[in-house]
Parts: structure tokens; sequence; C-alpha cells
């Protein structure tokens, strides 16, 4: 009993918390007696905090340090546990001594000691129970403190600062410190982990729901993970809004990493099922499948990955009919069973069973769609301003595409079965009540069933024609129906009196008489029933009747694009077709309805990708329709005219010229014509490239973009090679004004490292670009949104497109050797250019550009003469550095290169002719070059955000530039006066350096005067 009462020293309780094994409790516990026991409760403090001081100057997380902070933590807030006011105001003390320790210390200079502190003080205030309470003061200094380790530069430091804030903030406050330093933290910390520690800690609010999940697009996937982990279990569904509900499926589902998709599913998806009490539809009702159908049907297709199948078709099972009746069918229902048949479908053999319990025969789910179509009603005049009528209606027609879509699920292989689903189909787009918005959707599984090409253009022209001119019933004029039932009554009349007249010459027995009145008789029965079907038909008569109103002509066209999207190119445009676009489709194009005229632009698109002469007869109008139209209208005709250009390359722009005939004594000269003629035709084509590349320029987002992806298209695909276009690309992608333009700059940002790795021709189209591009943006005045951007960043973008390395294997394989390489070529342009205006301010940016560049060994003395020259002309300090290091580096190169050739002199033996295998050692020598190339590599890293604020004094006069193009060329035409005429390129590759000459005719010189001395004596 004596060794348990005994005093536990401070110094022997921080050894024993170092322990693994050690029971913190009783350890807190016995201290806790030795705490009461003693009088001077000072000096225990002091002590206390001495002992904890040897494991705050520790930074590494050993695990004993942070068993001794654990123990620290707990002792001084046990006393919190008790409930006399004794204790409390004895645990005060020690408390208060503590945090005031903490509070001095907080601004060491030792990145340990504040990482211990603000861990100190995340324990202490985490170990303290939920109805403790603090000082007012000590409340205000911690939360001081903590605000100002938030901006520690040790990430560390700041999580643990997160932590320790964490129970200092306060949701219902929209002015609270610690709720808008997190809120800070969380969008603009660099460290992920701190990023982390701000989501695990920030309370969910309407203030801070926004921030958490925006963390979802964070770009670390630990951190996107976490934030849906955090919103399945602290924020409710309801808190959200649909459209952020459907923007977290959406993102969620199409995260690139599958850590981030398990999560989104296993917690955030699941949680809002059981939300719903496990209620699918219920869920998908919360979505808005109307206008999120894709997002919906992911959800579905993840939700059926882990549920049984039999659980899922009982939500469809209804009657033994196999169908939902129409009365019951909500968007959601249809929805669900159209993805449910899908993913079935997809399943194969497993499916096929579960299929075939929620789908019937084909002919009866083809009546069960035509009634539902039947029963969408038409919208008149009064109704087209009653929005919750034509709500009603836009969801009638959304359960029409999903259950039009569903077709696409039914066993079609009974002959049967599919002739009567391809007539059901065919009297369902026949109808005048069916909506144009499920025209498009009846036509494509319509061809689904039908395979033959020629079949499907018939079936579709009959319909057409159908819907264009129906049969219909003419009313006739009353009066000649009156005059027709006159001449019956009056033929009546005269039957009845030669009846008559026969009955008396057969009393009479005047034979004679009675034979001629049967003829009589019988001649007005045929006139009778003569009239009689004439009547009839004067009561019924059905005429054609073309109609030429905006919803035929939309349903005609919608069937004809449809039809043209299903043909291969290769049918090309056949007899039906073209009476198709005489009458229908060449209209549309001047229809004063934009509608009918944006299908009709569609429409003669494909038509022109079917046939290369067609295409070229109707090309300028197209270019008509993109000068004069509606914007919608103009996107239409420029896609389809790059489409065009991709499929035949530049013969639309050609014009047919027409050979008249020569007049006599008129010599003709063939070349001459020739000539002119393809002047005219290249002329044709630059006009209409020119035409094509202003819409770059347009106000409009969508011509704009539209442009852009079809110029980056004909330049990939080789029909069109401009470095001009290629300048205005890369100025566009950096253009402030298309920031918003996400299609956009995804396409270049896609374009410009495949087109310029594809071949060195592409790289050579981005050195020429280069140049202009930086002058463009030096040049730009201030007022434009082009001063704005980085001309450093843009000119390291453009020389690392064009880096040798980069080059794809093929594209290596496939090129022939070449002496210089692009980067050769650029350095040489870009010292003639700092030549050409030595004082402007872009110098800084050719000196650094030029310092990038990936150079071979055989431009090495021509770019050093280079250097040399432009080092006399250059007055910039930093440009001065910069050139004069890497003159260094070439001339350091150079003498390498030397007394490697030197030793591959003294290695040969003899003398012998240039071969193939001296050519195989200059080889060995050209890669001496590569470590030039990684280091210029590693000094592209950082990037450059100094402001130019002269940029409008750049500009250069002509006359200046003039006049230094011509000294720099006569100083090259004196140069050329004394060097040799240049030898072929494959003579100059075998040829040594001439140090290494040299060094060997002097080598070879001393060992003859040694021979001359030994002959002598």
């Amino acid at each position: 009993m004596g060794a348990e009462k005994r005093m536990l020293p401070i110094k022997e309780a921080f050894q024993l918390a170092q322990q693994p094994h050690q029971n913190q409790a009783k350890l807190v516990v016995a201290l806790s007696r030795t705490y009461g026991q003693v009088d001077n409760k000072i000096q225990f403090h002091e002590e206390f905090v001495y002992y904890l001081k040897y494991a705050m100057v520790i930074y590494k997380r050993e695990p004993a340090v942070e068993r001794v902070i654990e123990f620290a933590a707990k002792f001084v807030t046990s006393f919190h546990q008790l409930d006399t006011n004794d204790d409390e105001e004895e645990d005060d003390g020690i408390l208060n001594y503590l945090f005031t320790f903490l509070l001095k210390s907080h601004e060491a200079n030792s990145n340990a000691v504040r990482f211990r502190v603000c861990q100190l003080i995340n324990k202490l205030l985490g170990s303290m129970p939920e109805n403790a309470q603090i000082d007012d003061d000590l409340f205000d200094k911690i939360m001081e403190a903590m605000l100002i380790r938030l901006k520690d530069k040790i990430p560390n430091v700041r999580i643990q600062a997160v932590l320790a804030l964490s129970r200092l903030q306060d949701p219902k406050d929209d002015e609270c410190l610690v709720v808008n330093a997190y809120m800070t933290l969380i969008e603009n910390d660099l460290n992920p982990e701190v990023r982390r520690a701000v989501l695990s800690c920030i309370a969910p609010s309407a203030k801070t729901l926004p921030k958490i999940v925006e963390r979802t697009k964070d770009v670390k996937e630990t951190v996107r993970k976490l934030a849906y982990q955090i919103l399945a279990e602290k924020v409710h569904m309801r808190a959200m809004s649909i459209a952020q509900r459907v923007m977290l499926l959406q993102q969620g589902l199409n995260d690139r990493s599958d850590a981030v998709k398990q999560a989104m599913q296993k917690h955030l998806l699941q949680g809002w099922l059981r939300f719903t009490e496990g209620n699918i539809l219920e869920l998908l009702h919360r979505l808005d499948v109307e206008n999120s159908s894709e997002v919906a049907v992911s959800v579905l297709n993840a939700l059926f990955a882990v549920t049984p199948l039999s659980e899922l078709v009982m939500i469809c099972k209804n009657n033994d009919r196999k169908l939902i009746p129409v009365e019951t069918l909500t968007p959601e229902t249809a929805l669900y069973w159209r993805a449910l048949c899908d993913y079935l479908k997809s399943k194969g053999d497993e499916g096929e069973e579960f299929l075939e319990q929620i789908l019937p025969e084909p002919v009866v789910y083809a009546e069960y769609l035509l009634s539902y179509i039947q029963s969408i009603p038409v919208v008149d005049e009064e109704q087209r301003n009653d929005f919750s009528y034509i709500g009603n209606l836009m969801t009638k027609e959304f359960i029409g595409q999903q259950l039009i879509l569903i077709i696409k699920c039914l066993d079609t292989n009974e002959e049967g079965g599919r002739k009567r689903l391809v007539t059901i189909l065919q009297e369902t787009l026949t109808l005048p009540t069916t909506p144009i918005s499920l025209v498009a959707f009846l036509v494509e599984r319509l061809l689904y069933i039908i395979t033959d090409d020629s079949k499907r253009t018939q079936i579709v022209t009959e319909i057409i024609s159908e819907i264009r001119a129906p049969i219909i019933t003419v009313c006739v004029d009353p009066s000649d129906a009156r005059k027709k039932e006159l001449k019956v009554a009056r033929i009546k009349v005269k039957l009845i009196e030669a009846k008559e007249a026969l009955e008396n010459c057969i009393t009479l027995q005047d034979f004679d008489q009675a034979s001629k009145l049967k003829e009589e008789i019988r001649a007005l029965e045929d006139t009778k029933v003569e009239l009689l079907k004439e009547t009839e038909q004067l009561e019924i008569k059905e005429v054609h009747t073309e109609k030429n109103d905006v919803e035929t002509l939309q349903k005609c066209l919608v069937l004809c694009y449809e039809l043209l999207k299903q043909m291969p190119i290769s049918a090309g445009i056949s007899a039906t077709m073209n009476g198709i676009i005489d009458s229908l489709i060449l209209p549309g194009i001047i229809s004063i309805h934009p509608v009918v005229r944006n299908l009709a632009v569609l429409c003669l698109g494909c038509c022109g990708l079917q046939n290369k002469d067609f295409a070229s007869k109707h090309f300028v109008l197209l270019l008509q329709v993109l000068q004069i139209d509606d914007i919608t209208i103009k996107v239409s005709a420029l896609k389809a005219i790059f489409d065009q250009l991709m499929t035949f390359g530049m013969e639309p722009f050609k014009s047919k010229n027409i050979n008249t005939p020569p007049s006599e004594g008129t010599e003709v000269n063939c070349n001459d014509e020739l000539e002119v003629k393809e002047a005219e035709e290249a002329a044709d084509a630059k006009n209409v490239l020119k035409f094509l590349s202003d819409f770059l320029d347009s106000e409009v987002s969508d011509l704009r973009t539209g442009a852009v992806e079809g110029l980056a298209k004909l330049m990939f695909s080789g029909l069109l090679i401009s470095s001009r276009i290629l300048s205005r690309l890369i100025l566009l992608w950096y253009n402030p004004v298309t920031e918003e333009d996400f299609r956009l700059r995804h396409c270049l940002g896609v374009f410009f490292p495949m087109f310029a790795y594809a071949s060195r021709t592409n790289q050579e189209c981005f050195e020429e670009a280069f140049i202009p591009t930086v002058q463009t943006l030096a040049n730009a005045p201030a007022s434009s949104p082009l001063a704005e951007v980085d001309i450093m960043n843009v000119a390291e973008l453009l020389v690392d497109l064009t880096r040798p390395s980069g080059l794809n294997p093929q594209a290596k394989d496939s090129q022939d050797y070449q002496a210089l390489t692009v980067h050769d070529n650029l350095a040489v342009k870009i010292c003639n250019e700092i030549l050409t205006s030595p004082c402007s301010p872009e110098i800084r940016v050719y000196t650094k550009a030029l310092n990038s560049l990936e150079l071979s060994s055989s431009l090495s003395k021509d770019l050093l003469v280079l250097l040399n020259e432009i080092l006399e002309e250059v007055k910039d300090r930093t440009c001065l550095r910069a050139l004069e290091k890497m003159k260094i580096q070439l001339e350091k190169e150079n003498k390498e290169i030397g007394d490697q050739a030197i030793a591959v002199q003294d290695d040969t033996a003899t003398p012998a002719p240039l071969n193939g295998d001296e050519e195989n050692k200059e080889v060995y020598m050209t890669p001496l070059r590569g470590t030039k190339a990684s280091k210029s590599t590693q000094q592209r890293t950082s990037k450059s955000t100094q402001q130019r604020t002269n940029r409008g004094r750049r500009k250069v006069t002509a006359s200046a530039r003039t006049n230094r193009r011509r000294q720099t060329a006569e100083a090259d035409s004196e140069s050329e006066q004394d060097i040799p005429e240049p030898e072929p390129a494959s003579e100059m590759r075998m040829r040594l350096p001439r140090r290494a000459k040299t060094a060997a005719l002097e080598k070879s010189k001393l060992n003859l005067e040694q021979f001359l001395q030994e002959e002598g004596n």
C-alpha cells in the first residue's frame, strides 16, 4: 500500500511516458496524486515545463516524443474531468501556466519549437471535454497566436495550427476570423496536406459549403477524395442545390483517379441513397433527370454494379404484359427502365434472362410506344404562353425519348416482329402529332433496324413524301351534289313510268313494245348506277397537297439529315437523293425561318461529303451563308466547309475556267495559260483561307472556336502549313479574351504538342512563327489584351515545341540526316534579330530563349562569331552575363571536340582515304552537344513574371532596320570573299575539325625533323 501511495517524481513520469507499452491513464492518475500533495504549485509548474522542453525541441515525429506530448496534454486536461471547484481552480493554474508558456514560445526561430507549440495547443484543446470553458482573454490570445501560425513557412506548423483552431471556430458567425482564415487557406495554400487539414476541420455552413465543394476540383487526388468523404459525412443532401449535386456526381464519376471514383461511389453516392431510404427513383428525382440525363445514367450504372440484378428488375415489374402503365410513367421510371435495359443488354447471356422479364415482344412494345406518342397533346397558339403546360409537354417528350431508346434492346431477330416494328415506326413518323424533338430518335432507331443502304433511302424518302404531301379529303360544293341528286330522282321517275308501261303492254299482250321498254329500263338502271357512283366520289374526294409550314419542313429535313449521317461516304448521291436536294434542301437554304435554314445547311454539308463535284458546285453557296446568315447557321456552314476541306483537300477552292475556242490567226501558248490558271487557283485558295482565318478574330465565341478547330485539323492533317496562322493560334491561346472559351483552349492545348512533335516540318513552322509572335506581343499597345501576356512564357513554349529531342521516334527515323537542327536555325534567327535591334526591350526574351536551345556541335563556330558581334552591340548587363556564359560554354565544347579529334588522329596508325569508317567516327563526335541540351533543359524550368512597362517604345523605324540589314549584308559579302567555295554536305561531314588537322600537321612535322637529324648523324 505504501508503494502505491508514494509520490511520483515529474522526471520519472516523463521517462515512463516514453515507454511504448506504458499505461498513460495510470501514469496521469499517479502524477495527479503527486500534484495534489505538493504545496508549491509554481515549482511543480516550472519543473513540468522544464522536462517538457526536451520533447519540444525535437522536430522529427519520433514515437517516444509523440507519447510524451500526448501524456502532457492528458495530464494537464485531466483535472477538467473532476467536478469540484477546488480541482478546477488548481487545473486553471497549471493549464493557464502551460498556455502562457506556449503562447510566448510560438514565435521561436526553431521550426521544431513552433511545431510542438501548435501541436500541444491542439492536443490541449482537443483533450478538454465538450463543456469545458476557458478565460476570454486566453481564448483571444490562443486564436491570435494560431492565426499567425497559419501563415508559417513550414507546412507542418500550419497543419497543427489548423487543427488547433478547429474548436475555436463559430460557423454561425459570418465574421468569424477562424472561418475566414480557413476559407482563405483552403483555396490558396500550396501544400495539399494543409488543404486536407482545413477540409477535415472546417465546419460546413452556407458560407463554407461552396469552398468545400470546390475542393472536389483540387489538383491533388487525396484532397478530392477527402472532399467527397466530408460532403458525405457532414453535409445533408438537401443542403446542396440540384446543380451542385449534379456537378459533384459528374466530376466524381469522370475523375481520372480510381481512388476518387471509389470514394465518391462508396461514400457520397451511398450516403445520398441512405437519405432516400434506398429508393433509387427518389434519388433520381432529386437530380432532375430531364436536364441531366447523362449524369443520371452514369449514377444508375454505378448503382447497378453493386446491386443484385433480381432487386433491380423488381422495380420495373408491374404486370404480365411486362410494360409500365402509361398513366404511371414518370421521367425517373422511364430513364431507369431504359438504363436498366442497356445495362442488362451489356451483360450478355447473364442479363438476357432478366431482360426478358422487363421487355415484351417487339410488336407489343411498338404498339405501346405508338399509343404513348399519340397521347402527347399538340400545342396551339393559346397554350404557347402557358409555361406549366409547356413544362408538362417537355416532360412527356422526355419520357417518349427514353421509350424510343429502349427499342435498341428489343430482340429483332425474328422477321415478322421486325417488319411489324418497322411499319409502326414509319406510321409513328408520319403522324402529324409526333413532336419534332422525337423525330431524330425515331429515325435513328429505324435506320438501326434496317441495314441495307438502298432500302434505308427508299423508306426515308417515302416517309418524307407522306409528311410533305399527305392525302387529304376535300369537301365538295353542295350545289354539285344537289344537281346529281336531282338527276337520280328524274331517272327514278322515268323508271317507275317505264315499269308501269311495261306492265300495261304485258297485260295488252303488246310484246314488241314490251321488249323496247325492257331495253329502256335497262339503260335507265345503268345511268342510275353511274350517277350514284359519281355522287359517292363527290362526297369523299382525296387529293395530295404539298405542305410548306415550318414544322413539316423541319421534320423532313431532320429525316434527311439523319439518313445522310448514317450513309457511308462511298455510297455517293443517288437519283432519289438528288430529287430530295432539289425539292427540299436547296429551297430550305433560302427559307425565311432560321431553323429550316440551319437544317438545310447541315444537310447540304453532308451531301457535299458524298460527292466531290457536288461539294465544288455548292462551295460558294456555303461561303455566302457563312458571310450573311445568323450566328447558329454560320457555325454550321463553317463546320461543313472544314469537313469538306478535310475530305477533298483544296479542290473546292479552285475555280473552273471555261475554255473558249481561239479565233483565227491567234496563237495559243499552252504553258502561259497553264501558269495563269495555276496562279488564279492559288489566289482563290489563298483568299478563301484568309476569309476563314478572319473568324479567329470574331467576337462570337462559337465562330472563333469553330475556326480554331477547323484550321487545327487542316494543319495536323498536312493539308495546310502556314506559320502566320500558327502564330495567330498561339496568340489566341494566350489571349485573355479566350479565358472562358474552355473548348478552344483545350483544343489548342492538345494540338500544339501533337502537331509539333509529329515531324520536323511542323517544328520548322513553329520556328518561322517564333519571331513574328514575340514581336506582336512586344509591340502590343497598352490597351490591347495581349499586353497582359507574359512574353517569356510564350518564348519558353515555342522553344520547348521545337526541341529536336521531342520529335517522335517515327519522325526521327523518317527524316534524312541534316547538318542543322531546328534549334540551330532558330538560334541564327534570334542572333540576327538581336543584331538588328540590340537596344530593344525584348532582348532579354531572345537571350533567355537562346540559352534554352539544344544546339548541335556543327553550329558552334558560326554561333561564336555571332555572339562576339552581339557582345559588342548589346548594353544590357543581364543579357551580357547570359551571353558571356553561353560563349564560355561554347568555347569549352569546341575545345573538347578538338581534343577528341586529336585523340582520334593519334589512334590512327596509318593515313587512309576518307571512307565510311571516318564517317562513323564523325558520327560519334556529334553527340557531345547532349550535355548542353540537358543543362539548357534544366535552365528553362523557372518562368519569368516580370512586367514590361516600356512596350510602346519597342518599335524600330523601317529606315533604321534597313540600314542595319544593309550593313549586315555588306559584312557578309565581304567575309564571303575570303571563304573558299563550300563543298557538298556529304564531304563536309567527313572532314575533321581544323584544329585537329593543325595538330596532326605539327606532329608529322616534328617527327620529320627528328628523322632528318638522325640521318645527318
